[in-house]
């Protein structure tokens, strides 16, 4: 084969070309220029966002969270997340120190107190403590707050167990 000739195609080449031809890809920088200006066209005439707030700019991460938050329903279950992750801030951090938030279900707020004395104190702040919490989450978070003393110890080990007296000469 000759390279001084432009007539003599390497066969492999030609056998390139045909295929290329029947792919419909562009076999000349002609055509490839064309596509590519093709290209540029079909992209100027998409929307741009433009210098105002659009819903395709980045968002912060927490107006996210809130949005799916609201299109699925979970708002009711964040905020009563939140009363335990928040406790101090709405109780005061006397309060919150003598007792913890156990259970939120249904708008009854469960708190566990450390004594006796603090469960009866709380069972009268009660009350202004459901105000705070609505002030706080909203209306219907927390319609209700049920104060727990401290717990005795048990002495129930394993599944098994009879009935009877037990150890009552201590804590009886």
């Amino acid at each position: 084969m000759s390279a001084d000739r432009p007539d003599d195609v390497d066969p492999a080449l030609a056998r390139a070309r045909a295929a290329a031809r029947r792919r419909g890809t562009p076999a000349t920088a002609k055509t490839r220029q064309r596509g590519r200006r093709q290209q540029r066209l079909a992209a100027d005439d998409r929307q741009l966002s433009g210098p105002g707030p659009d819903d395709r700019d980045p968002q912060l991460v927490g107006s996210v969270v809130r949005a799916v938050a609201d299109e699925r329903g979970w708002d009711s279950d964040l905020k009563a997340g939140s009363v335990s992750g928040r406790w101090s801030d709405l109780v005061g951090p006397e309060v919150a120190e003598h007792c913890r938030p156990e259970r939120l279900t249904g708008g009854e707020l469960i708190v566990v107190a450390e004594s006796t004395a603090w469960a009866t104190q709380l069972r009268l702040l009660a009350p202004r403590i459901v105000t705070t919490l609505t002030e706080h989450l909203g209306p219907g978070v927390v319609e209700r707050i049920l104060v727990h003393g401290p717990s005795g110890p048990t002495w129930k080990k394993g599944r098994w167990r009879v009935a009877g007296r037990g150890p009552r000469d201590t804590y009886g």
